[in-house]
This record gives C-alpha cells, structure tokens and sequence, in this order.
C-alpha cells in the first residue's frame, strides 16, 4: 500500500471510510464488516474514518470493537464533531465523551468539525468550537485539527484560511472539478500547505458502473476498473493524503487495495481518457440547469434545482438513464407533481429554461 507524509504521520494511500458496511436487517452485519476492514489493515491499509452519525450512531460502536484486535499505535483513527447538534458551549464535551465511549480508545489521530458550510463555521466559532479543540489536543486526546466540507468555493476559501487547519476533508473526483471547493479549493489547499483528505472519489459510487461509451473511453488498460480510474485520478494529485473509500463488499476492498497499491501518476494518454469521460458524462446532461436558484422560492413548493439535480443524475449516472432513487428521495410535495405552471420560475431563469415544460417531461419519466 502506498504512503503519504501528512503533517508528522505517514498514512496509506487509501482510507476506510466507515459509513457504509454491509448490513443484514437494518444493522451493520459485524462478521462482514470485520472480514473487511482486517482485509484492508493486513494489505497496509491504516487509515480508519468514522463519524457520530455513521450507521446511526453504530459505526463508532463497531470501529471501537474492532480497535480492540490491533494494536493502537499501528493505525490512525479519525472521527468527527456533529456540529448540527450543537446548540451551546458544554455540548462538544458531552458529545466527544460520548463518542470516545463508544470508540473506546484513550485518543484520536484526527478530530474534524463534521460537513462545515459557511453558516456552520459562523456559528461553531462563535460557541467557541476551535477553543474546545485546541484543549482537546492540548491534553492528548486528539492529534491533529481538521473539518469536512460541504458548500461553494467562497465559503471554502474563508474557512481554509481563517484557522492553521492540520488538515481538511473534501469532495472530489473527476466530475466534481467545478462544484463544492473543486479545482480552485485543491490549489489553495496546496498552496497553504494543508494535506487533503478526499471523500467521494468515486461519486457516490456513481463513477464505478459508467455506460458503454465511458468504459470504452476508460479501456486504455484493462486491469483497471472503473472505480480504479476514478481513483487513480484523484491519487494524481500529490497534495491528497489519504483518499476515502466507504466499501460495503470484499471485492470493493480488493479492487481499491490493488489500485493504491499498484497506480503511478497517470500519463498524459490516460489524463486525457478521463477528460473524455468526463466530457462523455457531461453530454448526457437534459437540463442545463446551474443550480443558481433564481427560480426560487416556487409558489407550489417545487424544489427545481433538485428535480433537475435528480434527474441529470440519471441520465449522467446510470446506464438507461432510469434510477429515479435521488428523484424519489425529494419530498412528495415538492417533486415535478406539485408544478402549477404559472411559469414565474421561468421569468426569473438566467438560463432561459422552460422550467414548466422541463416538469411535465420529468412527470413523465418519474411515471414510467
């Protein structure tokens, strides 16, 4: 397993990401889950990522179990403060006691300020966040200071430069290059000096089952999976410490140890076969909507942005352009249904789209 230099520890190329283990009845199936992460600890994987609401609350609970069967000082472990639960100062303690409980281990390696967006961090500085985690690592119990990020570039861009951060956690992958902190926050990141952490290489897993013309543009060397490219171009990049992989099965494992293991910095032949990709996946967009949300509030409730989010995710993603599982995760009454057509959404659109036109095409496609 390869290994990068973050602030004063090396760690392995690839990290566990702990939130997605396979479960049998609504619960983590713990054989499985054990099976797994043993499989990546023996291939040189040593870099473990949990959080407070992982699996409900019980992927903490089973990292900590876990931990017991190896030995503290050869892995690194990372968990993360749920700042929407916090509402007053003598919270963080309460709520880090309670993950350390679970965890049961003396320390962590890295301690994060979970899924920060501009308001978030506003906040979480005015009750004193930052202070907590300075004692914290004052007394030994975490290591290294960082935050996971979900929001635009401007907010990463005054997060990242308002606190000596040890590190920070982003999306990225070869399709999310101009969305949430993207090309322009992996610059500045480098620039300060601030090791990345990458969630989402693969999308979601939506990068690792591409449609024919994606694979065909990918079949530069067939040992690589999908998923393999999708990694392999976010190790390209030298500031990326760790890249975070949440794996549910034993193949998935495999196929990201052999990668990490194995992949050198992609040639120019290869950059441009995942430009391609991309380029492929882009042109399988229906609706050329920015997210810019002038169309927003809608009387009727609809949630444009979403539905036309959802639904480009379909077509982009998925192979006939059918899985409407994103679609159907919008609220009933504020999917394409709930359109009343009074086309106030379309006045105010920068892009000019028949917004009410776009949703009876997506009624129809969410009724098939």
């Amino acid at each position: 397993m390869q290994k990068r230099t973050c602030r004063d520890v090396s760690l392995s190329l690839l990290g566990f990401g702990c939130m997605r283990f396979p479960e049998t009845n609504g619960q983590i199936d713990e054989p499985a889950a054990f099976a797994m992460l043993d499989a990546a600890y023996e291939a040189g994987v040593n870099y473990y990522d949990t959080a407070y609401p992982y699996h409900g609350g019980q992927s903490e609970i089973l990292v900590g179990k876990w931990l017991k069967t190896k030995k503290r000082d050869s892995l690194y472990l990372t968990s993360k403060l749920p700042c929407w639960k916090i509402d007053a100062p003598e919270q963080f303690e309460i709520i880090f006691a309670e993950q350390m409980a679970k965890l049961d281990t003396p320390y962590l390696d890295f301690y994060l300020l979970h899924s920060l967006d501009r308001a978030t961090f506003q906040k979480m500085k005015a009750l004193g966040a930052l202070e907590f985690m300075e004692k914290l690592k004052a007394e030994g119990k975490i290591k290294h200071i960082g935050f996971s990020f979900h929001d635009d570039y401007d907010a990463f861009e005054e997060i990242l430069t308002a606190y000596p951060w040890d590190v920070c956690q982003i999306q990225y992958n070869y399709m999310d290059t101009e969305i949430q902190a993207g090309d322009r926050g992996y610059a500045l990141a480098k620039k300060l000096g601030i090791p990345l952490l990458i969630m989402e290489p693969v999308k979601g897993g939506n990068l690792a089952n591409p449609p024919a013309e994606v694979r065909k543009a990918l079949a530069l060397h067939a040992q690589w999976s999908p998923a393999s490219w999708a990694l392999r171009w976010v190790a390209h990049h030298d500031n990326v410490a760790v890249i975070l992989s949440g794996m549910s099965t034993m193949e998935q494992v495999m196929d990201n140890v052999h990668t990490l293991s194995e992949a050198q910095p992609l040639s120019d032949a290869e950059l441009s076969a995942v430009a391609q990709a991309a380029e492929i996946y882009r042109s399988r967009i229906r609706v050329g909507c920015t997210g810019c949300r002038y169309c927003m509030p809608c009387p009727a409730g609809v949630n444009i942005p979403g539905v036309f989010r959802a639904y480009n995710q379909s077509a982009i993603y998925s192979a006939d352009g059918t899985d409407r599982r994103a679609y159907l995760s919008i609220p009933a009454d504020a999917r394409a249904t709930a359109c009343v057509a009074c086309g106030k959404c379309a006045e105010a659109c920068p892009q000019h789209l028949d917004i009410p036109g776009f949703m009876v095409e997506i009624q129809s496609w969410a009724e098939k």
